[in-house]
């Protein structure tokens, strides 16, 4: 299934990008979300207005992400989360939380879904989260999850 994503999706491409994917893929999941449209060819039209406003967004925002990236990078956060015997979370940690945390901090205001979490957080001490602020730029934010 050809489709033209709309929005970034992690691992596939950015808004503007012509894809091949899956037809359950696609149908299931990128088309009801709205992070894609199919391809035809009245649509590829749309496709240089998209890359145009991605790339008018991109320069603006890569000096911009440079500096929250040191400045995430300077942050102590802490994440005070319920805990039982052991140090196990009831739950887990998730992106939501994270952005809370990030605020309270003092740190700049991310969106959740460019937080990605290798494993889930479901214990407490130190741990690594990584953000995407901008294609070309990541950055690593440490958190202390201790018990509330």
């Amino acid at each position: 299934m050809k489709l033209i994503l709309t929005n970034e999706v992690s691992g596939l491409g950015a808004p503007g990008d012509v894809v091949e994917v899956k037809d359950g893929y696609g149908r299931n999941y990128l088309l009801p979300r709205g992070y894609a449209i199919r391809w035809t060819r009245g649509a590829e039209s749309q496709i240089a207005s998209i890359r145009k406003a991605r790339e008018a967004r991109a320069i603006r925002d890569l000096g911009a992400a440079q500096e929250v990236a040191e400045q995430l990078g300077r942050l102590q956060v802490k994440l005070a989360m319920r805990a039982g015997e052991g140090g196990r979370l009831f739950g887990s940690v998730t992106t939501k939380d994270i952005v809370e945390a990030v605020k309270a901090a003092g740190g700049p205001e991310l969106d959740r879904r460019r937080i990605e979490i290798g494993n889930p957080i479901k214990s407490l001490g130190r741990h690594t989260v990584s953000v995407r602020l901008h294609p070309e730029v990541s950055a690593n934010i440490e958190i202390e999850v201790v018990a509330a």
